[in-house]
């Protein structure tokens, strides 16, 4: 496992449960398959604080970044 791979794994433990397992299903089902722009998108991604991510993912309110709200709907929101 590189060093990157290790800071996203850290970078996934969030402070909302739901957030923190849905992010562990992720890395655990596809963070060795994502290609290097796709984990420059997660660690975009996870940069939001943990309110903006749950009210995208569970109640649909844009992020206002169109290219972080497609990575999240194709790669992580299939795991809620």
């Amino acid at each position: 496992m590189s060093i990157r791979h290790n800071q996203i794994k850290w970078q996934c433990r969030r402070g909302l449960r739901e957030l923190d397992l849905l992010f562990r299903k992720v890395i655990i089902k596809q963070l060795d398959s994502f290609e290097n722009h796709e984990l420059d998108l997660l660690e975009q991604v996870l940069k939001y604080e943990d309110q903006a991510l749950f009210d995208f993912i569970f109640k649909e309110k844009s992020l206002g970044d169109f290219d972080h709200e497609k990575f999240i709907l194709e790669k992580i929101k299939n795991y809620v």
